[in-house]
């Protein structure tokens, strides 16, 4: 899952929601190098993608997705789930999505010691201009093509903006059913 899909999936406590935000910056074992809770959150994210991985609905989704897309399928699908989140943001959420992200990035930028370096940097773009952009499809290829750029060797990332309206239909059905399951895994998660 992206930025947008973790954060939702976090909860209100503070540490775990930071911890989730940055799981994709911090690699390794965990160790005693941060607080218990924001340990928790790095954990729950890690279990979020595992979890993702091995769900039928995401599965499908990554099958859905052209031969040549080959192991960037599943980047496709964390960043394709993104934007039907920030698109329908109404139908999951009471808080309207600019406050969300508001309220949401003041939290990060409160725990800003514990971000990796490279990440503190990036929360004002994160925040202001990539998970809104997520709400349009050509927001979504925008982000590939940049992601496309960033990565050494030649990869298809570019060609993900086609590939996700070419699929549309059928890759917001798996996001429906995919949701409900994530949420309920990551509460218990995040719970216990």
């Amino acid at each position: 899952m992206n930025y947008l899909f973790h954060l939702y999936l976090s909860g209100d406590d503070p540490e775990i929601l930071t911890g989730n935000f940055m799981g994709d910056f911090v690699k390794g074992r965990l160790g005693d190098d941060y607080p218990p809770r924001l340990r928790r959150g790095l954990e729950l994210h890690r279990r979020i993608d595992s979890f993702a991985q091995n769900q039928p609905q995401f599965n499908r989704s990554r099958l859905r997705l052209g031969k040549e897309f080959g192991l960037y399928r599943g980047i496709l699908v964390d960043l394709y789930y993104d934007h039907f989140l920030a698109s329908t943001w109404s139908d999951w959420s009471e808080e309207p999505l600019p406050q969300y992200l508001q309220r949401v990035r003041l939290i990060v930028e409160g725990k800003r010691s514990h971000l990796p370096e490279r990440l503190q940097g990036m929360v004002p773009v994160i925040f202001e201009e990539m998970i809104p952009s997520y709400t349009e499809i050509e927001g979504i290829a925008n982000a590939l093509a940049r992601m496309s750029k960033r990565v050494k060797r030649t990869n298809p990332l570019a060609g993900g903006g086609p590939e996700l309206a070419r699929h549309y239909k059928e890759l917001y059905a798996d996001f429906l059913e995919f949701l409900p399951a994530a949420r309920e895994f990551a509460a218990q998660v995040a719970s216990g």
